[in-house]
Parts: structure tokens; sequence; C-alpha cells
């Protein structure tokens, strides 16, 4: 088996917000000396682990990523038959499994509650249930906590020691095989993360544009008053953007196993969504929905490398996707000429002039 896959992906976004920074203005970056648009790839992998795509293709094999597990273990206990305080007690057993919890409320704490409303009450309760680092759990480790608040319920008494033994190394989640996991509280359990994104980035310069709007109260007849309703400001940009991703198909087999069918599944998965899912940022706003306009697989045993390289001047010409799918493929020719060719075999599609197909990139991808 080839050892690497690499991705190269074009997409044109219209006018959007993506992915925010603090200030909820979309996140930039310096390239080439100008000012580029930027999604991280933080919130790509979010995008792509939560889509319809991961979900039909990897049905049964894409965790879930909470601090909220004590949360739900409570309330499927109270459910269940169990008092809440027990049901509290036992619940941050069974959570504190998979990262440390939050510090538990003094009596003197406790007690002011009753003062409080039970909205409010309740809130505080939760977040002392809470893990106080995302845990990501494989469906097989869910299964196991679900079977152990049956087993409490039933005996009506809290988790043995030999109860929690809930992590599992041999993980079949493609989520956490591809995108790796932490748990602080027990690094045998960590998975180290097979693939590499990059943070996806404009080809051109941009300047972030302010959108001012205003919205109208449907029952102002305006015999006093014509304002708006409401008025506000939300910042955008459109860009066409560059993305590089990187598999390391050896180590995604060993994180599941060497489960042959699900990894051939997980790396189609991947590509797939890579090519048809955008990030979810600002789209009831802007309805930025987009599909890479050309794609580039490379698979082999060699070195991997990007090709952002090819970006680092901006493109200037206004026929941006010409342009850049010009410059993606003289990069790699040119690289190759110095370094030799950087994989065994490779398929695009290009939708300026319908060449290639997703399904023959995917086939590259998985062969």
């Amino acid at each position: 088996m080839s050892r690497f896959l690499q991705l190269h992906l074009l997409t044109s976004y219209p006018p959007a917000n993506l992915n925010r920074d603090d200030l909820g203005r979309p996140k930039t970056a310096l390239m080439g000396g100008t000012e580029r648009l930027r999604v991280s790839s933080q919130s790509l992998k979010r995008a792509w682990r939560k889509s319809e795509v991961f979900d039909r293709e990897l049905a049964g094999h894409v965790g879930v990523r909470t601090k909220g597990l004590g949360i739900q273990i409570k309330e499927n206990l109270v459910a269940g038959g169990i008092n809440p305080d027990d049901a509290r007690k036992w619940a941050r057993q069974v959570a504190n499994v998979f990262g440390a919890i939050k510090a538990e409320m003094s009596t003197a704490q406790r007690a002011a509650l009753d003062k409080k409303d039970e909205n409010e009450r309740r809130e505080k309760e939760n977040e002392e249930l809470e893990i106080e680092q995302l845990a990501h759990l494989s469906p097989d480790e869910l299964k196991g906590v679900d079977a152990l608040v049956a087993k409490m319920c039933e005996r009506k008494s809290g988790p043995a020691a030999e109860d929690l033994g809930l992590l599992r190394k041999d993980i079949a989640a493609a989520d956490i095989a591809l995108f790796g996991r932490m748990v602080a509280a027990s690094p045998r359990f960590n998975v180290e993360a097979a693939a590499q994104v990059a943070h996806a980035i404009s080809v051109h310069s941009v300047v972030v544009q302010d959108d001012f709007f205003t919205a109208v109260d449907d029952l102002n007849k305006g015999d006093e008053d014509r304002g708006a309703g409401h008025m506000g400001e939300t910042e955008f940009a459109a860009g066409l953007f560059y993305l590089y991703l990187c598999v390391d198909r050896g180590l995604l087999a060993e994180n599941l196993q060497g489960n042959s069918e699900l990894v051939r599944k997980t790396i189609a998965a991947l590509a797939r969504a890579a090519s048809i899912v955008a990030p979810t940022g600002k789209q009831n706003s802007f309805a930025s929905r987009a599909r890479a306009s050309y794609a580039l697989c490379e698979v082999g045993d060699q070195q991997p490398r990007s090709l952002s390289v090819a970006f680092l001047k901006p493109m200037t010409s206004g026929d941006f996707l010409d342009e850049a799918v010009r410059a993606l493929l003289k990069t790699r020719d040119q690289m190759d000429r110095v370094y030799g060719a950087c994989s065994d075999r490779h398929a695009s599609f290009n939708t300026l002039d319908g060449t290639g197909t997703l399904d023959e990139l995917i086939a590259c991808a998985t062969a």
C-alpha cells in the first residue's frame, strides 16, 4: 500500500464569513506580503466530521466530542430511577474516566442554589459535571458508557472499579483515526492523527468589507416613525481558496486496527467531504455553499509537500481559477523536475473544462 495520500483543492466562495475571529471578522493571514482570507483547519475538520457525507458513508464509525458527558449520564440515571444526588455522584465518577471533571461545589454553594430559580440552579449543577476539556469518545466507548448506566440503574448502585475500564485503544472511529485525540490523564489512549489539514487560504489578496443592514418592523405603519426596527453590521469577503491535506494511510490503517474496508471508506468519505462540504459559518446570511472547482489527488511513498508556494505571489489576472490551476500544475511539474516525482499515481478533476470526476479521484485515493 502506498503510504501517503495528498489532496490539493481549489474552491471558490462568494461573499461569506465562513470562519470568524474573536471580533466576528473573517479570519485572514499575511502571505507573500498581502492579506489573504483564511479558513482554519479546525473549522474544516468539524464541518467534515458533522457532515451528511460522514454520517452516510461512515455510519456507526464516527465519534462524539463533548464536555457534557457527565450531564448526559446523570440525566439517563435519573430517568432510570436513580435519585438525583446519587446520579450526580456516579456521573462524575464515570465522566472522570475521559478527562478531569470540574471542581464540585461546596456545601455552602450547594445550599445557596436553593435560593436561585430553577433554570439557574440546573445550570450551576450541570457545570460541576462537565469535563474540563473536550473528550472525544468512539462509538464503542459510548456503548460502554450506556451499558454501565443501564447496569447501575438495574442494581441501584454506583460503578465498581472494574466497571470504569471504558477507554479503548482498539477504536473503530474514523474521525478519531483521522484527526487524533488526546487523553491527558491516560496518555496510552491517545491517538496520533493520520490526517494533516492545512488552513485553506485565498490565492489572491483580499479586502474584508462591511455590510451595513437594517431590519423593518412589520407592525410599524410609518405613521410616526419610519426608521428601521434594527440596524447592524457584519463583515465578509469572497475568495478562491487553496486547500492542502495529507493522509498517512499506513497510520490510518494502524489506528483502525488494520480494518482495510473501513480504511477505504474513511479515505473516500474524507475526499468527498473535502470536495463538497462547506464550513457552516454564517451560511444563513450568505448561502455560501461551494464545491471544489479543481482537485488533484497524489498517492505514493514519497515525502509529501504542499504546493502553496504556487500562490506566494497573489493571483492578479481576474481569471483567478484558470490562473490558479495553471500555477498549481506548473509548480508541481517544476518540483517533480527538481526532486523527482512526488507520487506514483495521480488523478484530478477540473470543472472549468469538465475533465475528470470526483469518483475517479476517490478511486485513485482508495486504490
